[in-house]
């Protein structure tokens, strides 16, 4: 059962960097500035130096592996935890958050900002946050791990785990 956690963290992984090769050598959205998909997609070129959604950006190259560090952790934890969880739903969201994390960690290290891309508008709807797949899959992730700690009932201890 956990193998599917961690085959799912390795695709999402392989999916974001593919895409984010994709996004800067084919498309060299960072030469463009912005490409207009369709009307509610925009692509969109940010070298986003904080975490995710640009929140918290890092000031200086210590800051940066502050950043590494600190993510770096976090997926570790997460992987343990995969290892340890016996609820399959649950690791299937800790797989996103894991190759997520992973593969914004890649982007930090490699290039010391992370490729984000995705800017989503319509109307008078606009997402202020440009985000990626790495951002997308742990987004995703964290709101099933929050929706099953909410609102589904955890076996008591006299009851089997399936």
């Amino acid at each position: 059962m956990r193998k599917i956690g961690y085959s799912l963290a390795l695709a999402v992984f392989v999916i974001d960097q593919l895409v984010k090769y994709w996004i800067v050598n084919v498309v060299q959205l960072q030469q463009h500035g912005w490409v207009e998909v369709a009307p509610f997609l925009t692509l969109t070129w940010v070298a986003n130096i904080g975490v995710s959604l640009g929140l918290f950006p890092a000031s200086g190259s210590a800051m940066r592996w502050v950043l590494v560090a600190g993510t770096g952790a976090i997926a570790a934890l997460v992987a343990v935890w995969i290892a340890r969880e016996k609820v399959q739903s649950d690791i299937i969201a800790l797989g996103l958050v894991l190759g997520g994390a992973l593969g914004n960690i890649v982007d930090r290290v490699r290039l010391g900002y992370v490729v984000d891309f995705i800017h989503v508008s319509y109307g008078w709807f606009d997402f202020k946050y440009v985000f990626n797949v790495a951002d997308a899959a742990i987004s995703v992730g964290v709101v099933l791990l929050l929706v099953r700690a909410m609102f589904v009932r955890a076996p008591r201890a006299h009851e089997e785990l399936p």
